[in-house]
């Protein structure tokens, strides 16, 4: 079968009821893969129970000084070997299908909820989580649907050689036919331990994953404060844990590897023994004896198939626990009606019930919070469509209108509202892939990069980027603009969101990074190229508050105060604390005193 269909046009929409429903359903998801696994394991394992056959016979016609017997015996030896050889390669070729598929697939769905959650996704989970969900998970899942295959190959041919020996030899077949099962069964009571340990090995892993990215992401500011040895030993520690858990794991897995070595080695020495006693006593010839035995060693195979298979169902069932909880996750709206619609959002009120602040349509509205945190809920729920708090009572949504945000569909909100998150991600390619975003064509690249005080950013990226030959345009942004100061990425992400016009832009904090003096003139260029349109701009800084049109103080999760800059700077302690820095503590002369109650 060829990997053509890969990436599949959808990945499905999987049982996420338990891990093992997940797993069930992924094998369901490439029944014809396992069909035709399932027979090329049949005929590779078939043909190497039948060889021993081959070989009794020929031996039997050596003794008896039969040459056509002999002849026949090693023609079929040879027949059975190539359709053994072809067996083999189909099944293998068959299985890293499967594999690569199941694994390529739980990729997929990985990639569509972290697409689907958005930035709602690292509020709900580690980032060390997906990325172990996304890499060692992905393999572990594989390999167990790639396994269960095998399997059922396994078992039909040891029910096909115990039918046979039993036919030959009534107490030998029955020892084969209970033997084996008792053997593999023998494991289970380690597969427990085994699966404590490797969960917590996969937990501490994750760990060591997010503290890494961590350090990594924040490698220059470590250095600028000579942190990075603290973090790297951290990280040291942090491995070293993960590695004791391994060494704990593996220790069971040794156990179980040696079981699966020695029981069978046992059952095969016992059986034989019981075999050449019979050949003694003449009641089955020498080449029936070969045959025996050679059909009670094959089984090992099978035996070793189950032993890989209760290893695999070990690490998968963690795995799929991880990946079960991912992709679980769920968002505000998720239940929208598929065709509700926003009724002309540029000229609808942003309205939020719980701290009920209304962004009129047309306007700069500006929102100052002490608590920075709280600013940065506050404005990506405003968005709308975001995961619910675990442990915290649901919220009512936004509204923009009368339409709450969370009851029309995702990408119909996302038009809508666009929220700017403090620290936006760059990602990798030239400005021109950057600020190529969906848009309504009223704003320009250039006004837009103008509005944002992007002159020497584009000045940087040119001399970064000899290859573009002067055209910023095909200059090279790196990773997470990783070659550009703090301030220069706070513009350039700004610019691309001017650049996308939505009819509602809600922006936090976005000139916390740059000097006062180029803050004031994009406060200008924003109010001016936002003209008309609905903006909300969570900020402390005087320079843009005195722009908005209107400035909204939030206190204690509720609006406390409305109007402009310079009013509520004369009229509000609060907000003159929270603006100016200042101690909020009402003073009489040069002693603070306590308010009436």
């Amino acid at each position: 079968m060829p990997l053509t269909p890969l990436p599949m046009s959808d990945p499905g929409t999987p049982d996420l009821s338990s891990p093992i429903a997940f797993l069930r359903w992924l094998r369901r998801c490439q029944r014809r893969g396992q069909r035709l696994a399932t027979c090329w394991g049949v005929l590779e394992l078939g043909c190497m129970a039948a060889l021993p056959t081959a070989l009794g016979l020929g031996i039997q016609a050596a003794v008896e000084h039969d040459g056509a017997g002999l002849w026949r015996a090693g023609a079929l030896a040879l027949v059975l070997s190539a359709v053994q050889t072809t067996g083999f390669v189909l099944l293998h070729r068959q299985a890293v299908w499967n594999w690569i598929t199941a694994a390529s697939q739980l990729r997929q769905l990985v990639a569509r909820q972290a697409s689907h959650l958005g930035a709602g996704l690292s509020r709900s989970i580690a980032t060390g989580e997906i990325v172990a969900v996304s890499s060692g998970d992905v393999e572990k899942i594989g390999w167990y649907v790639e396994l269960t295959a095998r399997v059922r190959a396994a078992v039909l041919v040891w029910l096909g050689v115990s039918l046979a020996v039993l036919v030959q030899q009534p107490l030998l077949g029955v020892a084969v036919l209970l033997g084996v099962p008792v053997l593999a069964v023998a494991v289970w009571p380690l597969l427990g331990p085994f699966e404590r340990r490797y969960d917590e090995q996969r937990a501490l892993g994750g760990k060591a994953t997010e503290l890494a990215a961590d350090t990594v992401a924040g490698l220059r500011v470590l250095r600028g404060i000579g942190g990075e040895e603290l973090f790297l030993q951290r990280y040291r520690a942090a491995s070293q844990q993960v590695r004791g858990a391994a060494v704990r794991a593996s220790r069971i897995w040794a156990l179980m590897q040696a079981q699966q070595v020695l029981l069978p080695g046992l059952f095969v020495v016992g059986v034989t023994w019981y075999g050449a006693r019979l050949a003694v006593s003449g009641r089955i010839e020498v080449g029936e004896l070969v045959a025996v035995y050679g059909a009670t060693a094959f089984l090992a195979a099978p035996l070793r198939i189950l032993g890989e298979a209760a290893h695999a169902y070990s690490v998968a069932r963690v795995s799929a626990a991880r990946a079960t909880r991912v992709l679980a996750l769920t968002r505000g709206g998720d239940e929208a009606d598929p065709a509700a619609v926003l009724d002309r959002p540029d000229r609808a009120d942003l309205h939020d019930p719980v701290t009920g602040l209304t962004a009129r349509a047309g306007r700069l509205t500006a929102v100052v919070c002490g608590d920075p945190d709280f600013a940065g809920a506050f404005a990506a729920r405003l968005g709308g469509h975001l995961p619910p708090v675990e442990g915290e009572p649901p919220v009512p949504g936004v509204r923009l209108g009368g339409t709450v945000l969370d009851e029309v569909p995702l990408a119909a909100a996302r038009a809508a509202v666009m929220v700017h998150d403090k620290e936006p991600v760059l990602l990798s390619g030239t400005l021109a892939d950057l600020l190529d975003v969906p848009r309504s064509g009223r704003v320009t690249v250039a006004e837009a990069l103008a509005a944002a005080q992007a002159e020497d950013v584009l000045d940087a990226l040119v001399d970064g980027s000899p290859e573009c030959a002067g055209d910023a345009m095909r200059a090279v942004v790196t990773e997470r603009g990783r070659s550009l100061s703090g301030g220069q990425r706070q513009r350039l992400a700004l610019a691309r969101s001017l650049v996308a016009d939505p009819p509602v832009l809600v922006l936090d904090e976005p000139t916390s990074a740059v000097d006062a003096h180029t803050e004031s003139r994009i406060a200008a260029g924003l109010g001016e190229l936002r003209a008309g349109r609905t903006t909300v701009v969570f900020a402390t800084s005087p320079l843009l508050l005195d722009r908005a049109d209107t400035v909204v103080l939030v206190r204690d999760g509720r609006v406390s105060a409305t109007g402009g800059h310079r009013e509520l700077l004369a009229a509000d302690r609060h907000y003159r604390a929270v603006v100016t820095r200042e101690d909020d503590t009402p003073m009489v002369r040069d002693e603070p005193v306590k308010e009436p109650v």
